[in-house]
Parts: structure tokens; C-alpha cells; sequence
């Protein structure tokens, strides 16, 4: 397997999930008194979810130590796709806590009682500062790494569950409408059905080892096929290892019967133009001359 040494990776550190930890647990117990002391739904809905932060954060950092670690005999990739399964999770999660807080707003929706107000309003300008500041501590690597996508993708939604829950509590203070706490719940949690799913899909393609959304296997051979000495290629897959890692693995029919040498030039300009045109920058690659099997672009092994 080849790697093409231009690859950049965006360095990961795992500090700012730290301060997010330690800061969303801090504001979780803060809600959970403050939602049962007033009454709000809205704002122990808004406890849960952080506390569901507080969890998927720890797991994205264990996740994350767990990617640096080196491969070895037993663990020959190490542990790079334990991101991708923290992603899954973290996703799976924001889905499951959605569908609980529809549950319970249904029900206090049909029996809707008087809230505190005042403090429902404090603890939602807590709960943006808090989870507004998280937000931007992991901004950066989020654009760079599916686990911390996972991670900002909680708090970013819980600033907005904070948001719906201040609005709320707004509503309440001065018009004493009471049934929009648990209309902002019910938003809450379509907007974390939203996000989770698309976070859902994406981790679990990666996991399945699909073939990526915006690779086609067919570009990939017709531009392998202009290389001279280059005669079929066949029994393709491309997948991510990781968020950074696309690999790709072929068998390569060659056009003449060449030396390994020769060979090893003609792989170098497979290597270049996968690099550049697909942005693939792991190859393996079984060189063959005539040799009889099914010859097709993707073959059930």
C-alpha cells in the first residue's frame, strides 16, 4: 500500500473537548435544579440534551486518544476508524434524545402548568454563553474531523436548544403563555432529529465502507486508462479509513508484460493522478498480465 506524502493533516487536539466537558457539566446541573425548581420542561429537556453532550463529548475524547495510537502487529490500522464509531454513537444519541423529549412534551402539552419564568430566562443566557463559547472552541477542527463534527454538532444544537428555551421563557414572563415551553421542546427536538440523521448516515457509510458520495468509480478508470502501459483496471474499491485517509485498492491489468521496475514507474503515475484528481492518498494496487479472472470495474470477491 502506497501513501502519498503530500497529504496535510489538519492537528486535532483534544484540550478545547476538555473545557467543553467540564463547562457543559457544570451548566447540565445547573438546568436540572433550575428546571425542576420553576417547573419548565423545556429547560430540563434542554438538561438532558447537555447531559447528553457531557457523554458524547467524554466518548469523542476517549475516541480521539484512541486514533493517535500507533498501529501495531494485532492492530495494524490502530484505532483510526474509533472516530467514526464515536460519530455513529454521538449520532444515534442526538436521534434517541429527540424522540424522549417529544414524548414528554406531547404530555405537559395537554396539561400545561404555570412556569417560573425568571428563572428559566437565566439559566437559557447561561446555557448560550456556556454552549456558544464550546461552539467556538471546536469550530475549526469540526471542518476537519467527523468525531469532532459530532461533538460541535451537540453544542451548537444545544445554543439553539437555549435559544428556543429563552424565547420561551420570554413568552411566559410577559404574555403567560405556557404551552410554548412545550412547543420549543417539540423544536428541539426536530431540529436534533435533523442533525442526527444527516451525521447518521455519514458516519454509517464510512463504517459500511461505501464508496464516498462524491467519488464515481467510472471517472476513476477512464482517467487510469489515458496512462500509457496502463490496460484494465478492475475489482475496485475506494473507501475512508478515517476522516482524512481515502484509500483505494485495485487489480491492474498492464498492457505488456513488464519488469517490476517498469512497473513501479507506471503505479507512481497511477499515484499522481488519484491524488490529484480524487484526492485518494492510499494505493494498493495487484499488478497482472492476461491473467484470466472476471475483469469487471467492481467484483463480488
Amino acid at each position: 500500500m502506497s501513501t502519498n506524502p503530500k497529504i496535510h493533516k489538519h492537528n486535532v487536539t483534544g484540550k478545547n473537548l476538555i473545557l467543553s466537558i467540564l463547562l457543559n457539566t457544570l451548566i447540565t446541573i445547573a438546568q436540572v435544579i433550575g428546571g425542576i425548581i420553576s417547573g419548565s420542561l423545556a429547560l430540563i429537556s434542554d438538561a438532558l440534551h447537555n447531559f447528553s453532550d457531557v457523554l458524547s463529548l467524554i466518548f469523542s475524547l476517549v475516541a480521539h486518544k484512541l486514533s493517535r495510537r500507533k498501529a501495531s502487529i494485532s492492530h495494524t490500522f490502530g484505532y483510526k476508524r474509533a472516530e467514526l464509531i464515536a460519530a455513529f454513537i454521538n449520532a444515534s444519541t442526538l436521534i434517541v434524545v429527540a424522540f424522549i423529549l417529544i414524548y414528554h412534551a406531547i404530555i405537559k402539552l395537554a396539561h400545561p402548568e404555570p412556569i417560573e419564568s425568571n428563572l428559566v430566562i437565566w439559566l437559557a443566557l447561561l446555557g448560550i454563553a456556556v454552549n456558544g463559547f464550546s461552539v467556538l472552541l471546536l469550530r475549526k477542527d469540526a471542518a476537519h474531523n467527523l468525531n469532532m463534527k459530532s461533538a460541535y454538532l451537540h453544542l451548537f444544537t444545544d445554543m439553539m436548544a437555549s435559544v428556543a428555551v429563552l424565547t420561551g421563557g420570554l413568552l411566559m414572563k410577559f404574555y403567560q403563555i405556557y404551552w410554548v415551553d412545550s412547543v420549543m421542546t417539540l423544536l428541539i427536538a426536530v431540529y436534533l432529529i435533523i442533525v442526527g440523521t444527516d451525521l447518521f448516515i455519514k458516519s454509517t457509510k464510512m463504517l459500511m465502507l461505501f464508496t464516498p458520495d462524491n467519488i464515481d468509480i467510472k471517472d476513476i478508470v477512464r482517467e487510469v486508462h489515458q496512462i500509457k502501459g496502463v490496460g484494465k483496471l478492475h475489482h475496485i474499491h475506494v473507501w475512508h479509513l478515517n476522516e482524512e485517509e481515502l484509500h483505494l485498492e485495485a487489480h491492474l491489468d498492464c498492457a505488456a508484460d513488464i519488469k517490476m521496475s517498469e512497473f513501479n514507474d507506471l503505479l507512481h503515475e497511477i499515484e499522481e493522478v488519484l491524488y490529484e484528481k480524487f484526492n485518494i492518498n492510499h494505493v494498493n494496487i495487484q499488478p497482472e498480465f492476461q491473467k484470466v479472472d472476471p475483469k469487471d470495474f467492481i467484483v463480488q470477491d
